[in-house]
């Protein structure tokens, strides 16, 4: 593993203490990263104008017994990668080419985003139980390390 890597994935992990999340282990980070260069960050949390599940002082998802890696549209949340994407987008920043470094596996529904925005490698910290975003990764040609294989 190199240095930047670890600086990093460091970034992503202080980026996630951003988050809004009312789950403690879903706080989750993203930086897009180019030619050394931060381009974007990303934290999940509920879009602009609505109200956190922090603010709420619930989950809706742990409310309405929705397991882990199903159903993403019941959420509040914007998820990390899909905001850092955004965020390249609202001020005109091309990914393409870029690394995106995040806490957690992104989710299919992140995948698809990901690939199509040009982003040609994702390293991540903790897994997430979906499995076929990874196959559409490697389908696609990303190229994606869990950050501890890096080591």
């Amino acid at each position: 593993m190199n240095k930047w890597d670890e600086r990093m994935m460091g970034m992503a992990k202080l980026v996630s203490t951003w988050s809004s999340c009312y789950k403690v282990n879903r706080k989750v980070g993203a930086v897009i990263v180019k030619d050394k260069r931060i381009l974007t960050t990303g934290y999940n949390g509920a879009g602009s104008g609505i109200s956190s599940c922090v603010d709420r002082g619930f989950c809706l998802r742990e409310q309405m017994n929705i397991p882990s890696g199903t159903r993403h549209e019941i959420c509040y949340a914007v998820h990390a990668e899909q905001n850092a994407i955004i965020q390249a987008a609202k001020l005109g920043v091309s990914v393409q080419g870029a690394t995106l470094y995040c806490t957690h596996q992104p989710c299919s529904i992140c995948a698809k985003m990901i690939i199509n925005s040009g982003i040609t490698r994702v390293v991540f910290d903790e897994g997430y139980p979906d499995e076929f975003s990874i196959k559409m990764f490697n389908e696609a040609g990303v190229k994606v390390e869990k950050f501890a294989d890096l080591k």
